[in-house]
């Protein structure tokens, strides 16, 4: 039997806790030391790792350049966040938030921030005309990457968190978490038990935006938890999600900035399409002597 916590009356921060993340969570915004961001020779900076809200981005910029978009070549710069690189002065400039993605739009007369992976899709998307989905089914197509947004922390920082990362395992975080991921995967799985896709027959960014949480997921790929919540059984999410997984762009997607599985799947920093076929060790680990 464990003993209730009783919240003080004034909550401070015990910089002890917060388990594996507890070098870089902190109660209070800003930069903590000066480092500038490189740029490179594209229109688009990407600084970002292939965290599922990274993932977004470069799946949207790989299936852009896909469909001839050549306007959308970009520089993917890794941010390695358990070192705290988005607390870098240059970083915070792009990001007050201070989280991954952020992107410097380089392609107009002056600079333009974007940061929140939802915003960095739409702005990609509207900027090029593409992915957007059929014009009458926009409220749609906007409605599940909201949606997206405002579902994924109950699966990343609550069910990820407590089941993976938290410095203790506690059943009452894990099982409410849990049955909310279970929500949510049914809600999904009713959605595309009549649609190819979230919106229908348009492939969209709520596609990969939703995919790159809860596709993932359902293919084995996030917090070793498919077996717990028994993913298999969402039939119609495993056939979107395969589905998805298939393409070459997502799966050149899935490999930029990223800096951690087997050494095939990594693709440290993006500066050029010919990066994917000609990875040097520099390009696979830039920071190895």
């Amino acid at each position: 039997m464990t003993t209730p916590y009783t919240p003080p009356e004034i909550w401070t921060w015990d910089s002890e806790s917060g388990g594996r993340f507890a070098s870089i969570n902190r109660p209070i915004a800003g930069l903590t030391h000066d480092k500038e961001l490189p740029v490179g020779k594209h229109p688009f900076q990407l600084y970002s790792l292939a965290t599922p809200n990274g993932v977004k981005v470069t799946v949207l910029f790989e299936e852009l350049l896909a469909a001839g978009h050549a306007d959308a070549e970009y520089d993917a710069w890794l941010i390695h966040i358990g070192d705290g690189d988005q607390f870098g002065s240059g970083f915070v400039e792009v990001n007050p938030n201070s989280k991954i993605p952020a992107l410097m739009d380089r392609s107009g007369e002056t600079p333009v921030r974007v940061f929140e992976s939802g915003a960095i899709l739409l702005h990609l998307a509207e900027k090029f005309g593409a992915f957007l989905g059929a014009p009458g089914d926009r409220p749609e197509m906007l409605s599940w990457l909201f949606w997206q947004m405002g579902s994924a922390p109950y699966l990343g920082g609550g069910f990820g968190h407590f089941y993976a990362y938290a410095p203790e395992k506690w059943q009452y975080p894990i099982d409410r978490f849990a049955m909310e991921t279970k929500r949510q995967l049914d809600v999904l799985n009713r959605n595309l038990s009549e649609r190819q896709f979230m919106t229908g027959a348009d492939y969209t960014i709520a596609d990969m935006a939703i995919w790159a949480w809860y596709g993932q997921l359902a293919l084995g790929r996030l917090y070793s938890a498919g077996t717990f919540l028994d993913v298999d059984s969402y039939e119609h999410v495993q056939r979107w999600a395969r589905e998805i997984d298939a393409r070459p762009a997502v799966q050149r997607g899935r490999m930029v900035n990223r800096a951690f599985g087997e050494p095939e799947t990594q693709l440290h920093e993006r500066h050029d399409a010919a990066d994917f076929d000609t990875r040097t060790q520099d390009k696979l680990a830039p920071d190895a002597s």
